[in-house]
């Protein structure tokens, strides 16, 4: 791979992958080491991207085993050391009150999902794969998840419930 290769699929897929880490990790300290991990072993490989169906399955199939890492060094640490539980926002302020109360609600819901069920959820929602490139990107079947997307929405949705019934009344 070129370099040129190299800094097009960053230029044009990164902000995504970075997206999808910090979803499943939940940190961004860890989101970034995966996110430049990705991308050294990209380099270093030599990856052919004309041989590519979808370079941004790709990118996030890879990205979720970087993810994985990073989420068990993590584990690994915190039994070591004691870290202060402060929610990550993984969404932008925003001028509106309620849509801020609502983003920053969203973001405590999905913090409590598994990072299972928050992988397929973010893939769906905010990349709108399909179950089948979901599972390609995840290499789980496709039921599989599906089923995780409709139990993570089913927790969002218990979550998220009563602050929509109280912003909409």
């Amino acid at each position: 791979m070129t370099p040129a290769e190299l800094e097009r699929l960053y230029d044009t897929h990164a902000q995504a992958v970075f997206a999808f880490l910090l979803n499943v990790t939940r940190n961004e300290a860890d989101t970034r080491e995966a996110l430049q991990d990705l991308f050294l072993k990209l380099g270093r490989r030599g990856l052919d991207v004309d041989g590519l169906r979808d370079e941004r399955a790709y990118l996030l199939r890879l990205a979720h085993h970087q993810a994985i890492d990073a989420i068990r060094r993590r584990e690994t640490r915190l039994r070591i050391e004691t870290a202060s539980a402060e929610p990550l926002e993984v969404f932008a302020s925003s001028p509106d009150p309620d849509t801020d109360t609502f983003r920053a609600e969203l973001s405590k819901a999905l913090e409590t999902l598994p990072s299972e069920q928050r992988s397929v959820v973010h893939l769906k929602l905010w990349e709108g794969r399909s179950f089948v490139d979901i599972a390609s990107i995840l290499q789980i079947p496709a039921n599989t998840a599906a089923s995780r997307y409709r139990y993570g929405l089913e927790k969002l949705r218990g979550h998220l419930q009563p602050l929509y019934d109280e912003l909409h009344t």
